[in-house]
């Protein structure tokens, strides 16, 4: 067994701990909270499978791809006003909007906003479906902070949206709240990335009784200006970069030039949290070589028997 510590004895902490994370989220259709956040996509940018990946993890999925293999977006539906907004713009928009339109009962796809955290591939080039060739939609809401704003006016084909009236760009602030709606209220926390045309962003989500802290891309916790630790004890959920599980995973590319916590590492430095301040966290945005992604693997049984969760697609949480 590949980590000695996973014992059979503690399988009967795993099932204890499955037992109150089901009581985390909803699975019913019918959703009679105010507002419902829902996972939409847990995949890192590039997706699964991965272009020219010829590992285990990918081969079979070429052939018989997995609809649950989203990119990562959550989608929040504020049900007594009507609103549905959606964070992260990604490659697999079109199907994400289709099912952020179905859960929230509307006439069409289009939300009331777009959450945008920062300019790499996986996090807002679902933009290109407003534009000319496709939507061709009208003055979409788009919340972004100034330099992602300013990246999107100036750099090509993305200022086309803008000057065709595609999107209507917001420019929020560090930690400055948006209230969207009378139960919904969003707050952006800069954290820190590669930012090589962009500021990088996480973002607290309030709703009526819950609050969701969503950051799903930082360099190393250690590196942030806040305690990560910390800001999981004032939130209710906390959906969390779980890009590798540990640096075993990428044996072809230099890491430090993609860094992220490892999970293995997330999992040391959480370890001091009360069990139930533990329940709070869905690692989230999964690289396509992280055992994470396969519910049977050692590792995600790892995970669970630690006492933290493992982001599903389309699991529903009640704020």
């Amino acid at each position: 067994m590949r980590y000695s510590f996973l014992a059979i004895t503690l399988l009967l902490i795993a099932c204890n701990n499955q037992q109150k994370q089901k009581k985390a989220y909803v699975t019913s259709e019918k959703v009679q909270n105010q507002v419902t956040l829902y996972v939409l996509g847990t995949v890192q940018d590039a997706g699964s499978p991965h272009v020219d990946c010829h590992k285990e993890c990918c081969s079979a999925l070429f052939n018989n791809p997995d609809p649950s293999r989203k990119v990562v977006a959550l989608g929040m539906v504020d049900h007594e006003n009507e609103k549905s907004y959606l964070f992260e713009a990604t490659p697999d928009m079109p199907s994400q909007l289709r099912l952020l339109k179905d859960f929230s009962g509307r006439n069409n796809d289009i939300p009331d906003g777009i959450f945008l955290t920062h300019a790499h591939i996986g996090h807002y080039t679902g933009l290109m479906y407003l534009g000319r060739e496709a939507k061709g939609a009208n003055q979409v809401p788009v919340y972004a902070m100034p330099k992602m704003k300013s990246f999107l006016e100036t750099n090509g084909p993305w200022d086309q949206l803008v000057k065709l009236n595609n999107i209507a760009i917001t420019e929020i602030q560090y930690e400055t709240s948006i209230e969207l709606t009378s139960n919904i209220s969003v707050v952006p926390v800069i954290v820190p990335h590669r930012d090589e045309y962009s500021e990088t962003v996480g973002y607290k989500i309030i709703g009526p009784t819950k609050s969701v802290l969503f950051i799903p891309d930082i360099d190393k916790w250690h590196k942030w200006e806040k305690n990560i630790v910390e800001e999981i004890k004032k939130v209710d959920f906390a959906f969390l970069d779980a890009s590798f599980f540990d640096e075993k995973e990428i044996n072809n590319r230099d890491i430090s030039e993609i860094p992220h916590p490892f999970v293995i590492e997330s999992m040391k430095l959480f370890d001091e949290l009360s069990n139930e301040e533990k329940a709070k966290v869905h690692f989230i945005h999964f690289n396509h070589t992280n055992p994470l992604l396969n519910p049977k693997s050692t590792e995600s049984r790892l995970v669970q028997i630690q006492g933290f969760n493992v982001s599903k697609f389309l699991q529903m949480f009640e704020l």
